[in-house]
């Protein structure tokens, strides 16, 4: 443990851990095609373990609960937590291969992604139930869905935090456990997912985000956040609806930008900032890691120059 962190962390995420194995061609394969590439280049990642490292190289005090495998990747998916200070107490090792993702990333800096759990698949509701004491004690748990949807049941029971819920990739969590969510964090597609979770679909699929966004708070959400791309994101609560534009940078490589985003909220909201001023920090740091290849590796520190919001 790095005695310059303190005991309880502010932050708790509860997340996947993976390697991310990722190669580059001219465009992403169609159905059937086969293209020339580059690579493979291996990296951290996994969406737990790339907010965490994002949320603590911004400044964040850290706690990460997951797992990894006991094969040769291990030492790579946990090279950028180590790095950025991330504590690791509670991240356990079992037997089996590690959680992975295969990345294809095109000229555009466009991906597509194939995650295979490994490791992650066993952070189950009776491991989380033996860091109760960590969860229950956090300032702010963040939690993406990646892991095995009892795991992240439980954790949302034992929170007495804040918690706020990445609905990424959106999975069949009840109502209560939608509703524990502040904010609830969702790209347009997820959004609409979410939606149908709490039993209110869109009248029609062109309903556009503000539409969404009112149901969701209608449906009892405390906060929602949208994000959408190269648009910025969406903010809603009770003080009504604020769209965040981007900034304007050349897109390199998209991968893990969007847990760069959720870790810049992260960090901000542990420090007291508003909700709207940490979506304006996300946003940044969103922007920032387009900026660059890979996941973890892309993400700014506290003292680097981010780039600045459009409008």
């Amino acid at each position: 443990m790095d005695a310059t962190r303190p005991a309880c962390a502010r932050v708790v995420v509860v997340g996947s851990i993976n390697v991310d194995l990722t190669v580059r061609s001219a465009h992403i394969p169609r159905p059937g095609e086969t293209v020339p590439g580059s690579g493979p280049v291996i990296m951290p990642g996994g969406k737990g373990a790339n907010q965490a490292v994002a949320a603590a190289r911004l400044g964040a005090h850290v706690s990460l609960i997951g797992a990894v495998g006991t094969d040769a990747y291990a030492d790579v998916a946990l090279r950028g937590l180590r790095d950025a200070g991330v504590q690791l107490d509670h991240v356990a090792q079992v037997d089996g291969p590690c959680g992975m993702a295969f990345i294809t990333v095109d000229d555009q800096g466009e991906n597509c992604i194939v995650v295979v759990p490994g490791a992650n698949g066993h952070v189950d509701a009776a491991r989380i139930n033996e860091v109760a004491d960590v969860i229950a004690s956090a300032q702010l748990v963040v939690l993406q869905c990646e892991l095995p949807l009892a795991a992240i049941e439980r954790t949302i029971e034992l929170a007495r935090g804040r918690i706020l819920l990445n609905l990424a990739p959106a999975v069949p969590l009840s109502t209560n456990c939608l509703l524990s969510a502040d904010p609830l964090i969702v790209n347009e597609h997820e959004a609409r997912q979410a939606l149908a979770l709490l039993g209110a679909l869109p009248s029609n699929s062109e309903e556009d985000d503000l539409t969404v966004a009112e149901a969701l708070l209608a449906q009892g959400l405390k906060s929602l956040i949208v994000t959408r791309g190269a648009e910025g994101a969406l903010v809603a609560d009770a003080e009504g609806m604020t769209s965040i534009p981007s900034a304007s940078v050349t897109v390199v490589d998209s991968t893990g930008a969007g847990d760069a985003f959720v870790g810049g909220v992260s960090a901000a909201l542990a420090r007291g900032a508003s909700l709207r001023d940490a979506v304006r920090y996300g946003v940044q740091v969103g922007a920032y890691a387009c900026t660059r290849p890979g996941a973890q590796p892309s993400y700014p520190s506290a003292g680097d120059a981010l780039p600045e919001n459009a409008g």
